[in-house]
């Protein structure tokens, strides 16, 4: 997969340390804005989580009203990945009417309406990564 990273200089260098294989790092930019005009054709774009929150955990959890369970971030990541939640319950060896539940407790601490708002705050907010 080909990507941009997004966000400041030192945010970009603790996120392009942590990336999987398979992770191919086509730009960088400061902003969307600025990778809006980078000629680069990229599948996605990493934006890096503010500062304060990628780096101290104590921080993150006072952003949100109640911080996600391990379980929930679980949950999310794989409902970032676009799975469905029969495809996420098979994968975590539960049922769908859990992962239906945990979607609904992960929708109410984000403060997301839907799968890709929730995918998209817990990207911002540094939960998660693609």
């Amino acid at each position: 997969m080909r990507v941009v990273l997004i966000g400041t200089p030192s945010a970009r260098a603790r996120l392009l340390g942590r990336l999987p294989d398979g992770i191919d790092v086509v730009g960088e930019a400061v902003s969307v804005d600025v990778a809006r005009e980078m000629p680069a054709t990229a599948d996605a774009w990493l934006i890096t989580p503010p500062s304060a929150l990628s780096d101290n955990r104590d921080d993150l959890e006072a952003a949100l009203a109640e911080p996600l369970t391990a379980r929930e971030l679980e949950v999310i990541g794989l409902v970032a990945l676009g799975l469905s939640n029969k495809s996420v319950a098979a994968r975590l060896g539960i049922s769908d009417q859990t992962v239906k539940f945990h979607v609904a407790s992960i929708y109410g601490k984000l403060g997301a309406t839907n799968r890709t708002d929730a995918a998209r705050r817990a990207l911002r907010l540094g939960l998660i990564a693609l």
